[in-house]
């Protein structure tokens, strides 16, 4: 902390402006000039402050006109040709960003009282106590220097929300639009971010006429890196999977090209899987994934063996594995990230799998958006207006028999 009020001032203007503070006197007491320049002699030096002398209003109109760096104005109410009460009234409507501290007669209070009621920051009496009056200037230019690091603050979240608008835009752009279906399968997706954007992101990937990929993930962290990361982990996914590779396959060519200089060391939990809606066969690999549902028709509920394999892009050269799964007519796939079974209600208590298994199982023979805004009310019924803290993702795929 500094140790006393000038440094602190010293250092607030230090981070407001890109250098000295310029303030004009305005007074028609020619030998004020001289002693105010001695008084603040070292911290001109020290180029911190610069000091502008007018005589009257209008002259010192004049000087702002052509300097637009002046910050403060100091200024008497008696004077010539424009008195500071005229002058002040002029700076509140034209300049309303300059602070301006006004110099009047202990007794005058009637015109002290006005000049506040102008815009006037502060005043100080006639005779001027020098020491009182560097305690005024320092209290104002204080007051400045917030003031503008407030509005700096202000540009730079207006700034931020312009590149999270960019960013929201480009991950909606990534997710599916479309939902695909025939008269094999159907399928629905959601995706509601905690944040402007999320790390959340589910795809479908045409495969030919009778198979389609299906992936879920969640990256570590929230924000624009976290939808960065997202981003690139569709991306990398999606162009293996159109080579039409093993699901572990694809996932080890996902986790390499991550691990490779991750020095921000995100991760990302991947689930994908490929269905050939001709057969029924699921074959699938879990990067560290929440195990899918599957829900038979009938109500039976049942989690996906897991393939034990860990999260992408923190171990490169892991092996993954596969596993398959033999689906009947009726029974549908439901694949969610943690933001459904860890958002909180009243308590703390979490969702968790029983409630949404206990949920599913009531959904047996529901079309599949209908599935998937169903869990969404559920976890907001849940939420009790509890603030969402993760992002939420489910996707539902139904096969309907070959």
């Amino acid at each position: 902390m500094p140790d006393n009020l000038e440094e602190a001032i010293s250092e607030a203007l230090a981070e407001a402006t890109d250098g000295p503070i310029k303030i004009l006197v305005v007074d028609d007491e020619v030998d004020l000039e001289a002693l105010v320049l001695q008084k603040f002699r070292r911290r001109i030096r020290r180029n911190e402050l610069v000091f502008e002398f007018a005589h009257n209003g209008q002259e010192a109109m004049e000087k702002l006109d052509v300097d637009d760096d002046i910050s403060m104005v100091i200024s008497d109410i008696n004077m010539p040709v424009m008195d500071g009460l005229a002058l002040l009234k002029q700076l509140n409507e034209t300049r309303p960003n300059i602070r301006s501290v006004i110099v009047s007669a202990y007794g005058d209070m009637n015109n002290i009282r006005t000049a506040m009621n102008r815009g006037a920051f502060d005043f100080v009496t006639k005779p001027i106590d020098f020491n009182d009056l560097e305690i005024t200037i320092d209290k104002t230019l204080k007051h400045l220097a917030l003031v503008r690091e407030a509005l700096s603050n202000r540009d730079q979240l207006v700034a931020l929300s312009r590149e999270l608008d960019v960013a929201r835009d480009m991950q909606a752009s990534v997710l599916p639009r479309s939902f695909p279906s025939t008269a094999r399968y159907n399928t629905h997706g959601l995706m509601v971010p905690a944040k402007e954007v999320g790390g959340d992101f589910y795809d479908f990937v045409p495969l030919g006429e009778d198979k389609i990929g299906v992936a879920i993930g969640d990256v570590s962290g929230k924000g624009v890196p976290a939808a960065l990361f997202m981003m690139a982990c569709r991306t990398l996914l999606r162009s293996h999977a159109l080579e039409g590779g093993r699901p572990d396959e694809a996932l080890a060519y996902v986790n390499n090209l991550l691990a490779d200089d991750n020095e921000s060391c995100m991760f990302v939990t991947l689930f994908y899987g490929v269905f050939d809606s001709g057969s029924g066969v699921f074959n699938y690999c879990n990067g560290g994934h929440n195990p899918p549902r599957l829900v038979h028709r009938g109500g039976q509920v049942t989690a996906l063996p897991t393939t034990r394999d860990v999260a992408l892009g923190v171990l490169p050269g892991h092996t993954f594995s596969q596993e398959t799964l033999q689906l009947e007519s009726g029974d549908m796939l439901f694949f969610y990230t943690d933001g459904v079974t860890e958002a909180e209600g009243p308590g703390s208590e979490e969702l968790g799998e029983d409630r949404l298994d206990a949920l599913l199982a009531t959904l047996d023979d529901t079309s599949c958006d209908d599935v998937t805004s169903r869990v969404l009310d559920q976890v907001r019924e849940f939420a009790a207006g509890n603030a969402q803290s993760d992002d939420i993702t489910c996707v539902a795929l139904r096969y309907l028999g070959g």
